[in-house]
């Protein structure tokens, strides 16, 4: 596995996504919700770097059923907290098509949210991406299969410290575990 962004690389990108974050809202209070399972370890550093009032919850969305190739986006809308009349911040571990965080925005937005903003650690550099583009951005990366932080593939390399680009011999050899 190769390393794309180390430890520290992270640690200083969310804490510059914390502060542009806190910029942007001036103190006022936000609901911030976690695509899951993604964002998870994202998620629980970003809200402790955040100093306005939060209210937090969270959403589960799936598109990588068992492969390095997004499929149908299935969406579990019952989230555990209220977001009417109340400013979003919609955290989300990568935006690679745009599909998830288009589709999440919109059903934010249904559910009677004030506004909705969004925020990514990573950001694929890749042609075919739809939708409005993420207001808050941790790195942008190449158009590689990644996993750690919070990302996965078949559920496993989620508690890496890191970021890290799987090598196809290490995609085969977790497939068949």
């Amino acid at each position: 596995m190769r390393t794309l962004i180390d430890e520290s690389q992270l640690d200083d990108g969310v804490s510059k996504l914390a502060k542009e974050i806190d910029s942007n809202y001036g103190g006022r209070p936000i609901t911030v919700v976690a695509v899951m399972t993604g964002s998870l370890v994202l998620f629980a550093d970003l809200i402790r770097r955040l100093s306005m009032p939060q209210r937090v919850g969270v959403i589960h969305a799936s598109s990588y059923r068992g492969g390095t190739q997004a499929g149908k986006l299935e969406i579990d809308s019952k989230m555990l907290i209220d977001v009417q009349n109340r400013d979003v911040l919609l955290v989300d571990d990568i935006y690679d098509t745009g599909a998830t965080l288009t589709k999440l925005s919109a059903a934010i937005a249904e559910m009677g949210a004030s506004s909705v903003s969004t925020a990514v650690l990573l950001k694929k550099l890749r042609p075919k991406q739809i939708g409005p583009k993420p207001d808050f951005v941790a790195f942008e990366i190449p158009d590689e299969f990644v996993v750690g932080y919070g990302l996965d593939y078949l559920d496993m390399y989620r508690n890496l410290p890191f970021i890290g680009v799987l090598e196809p011999d290490e995609i085969e050899a977790t497939a068949r575990q």
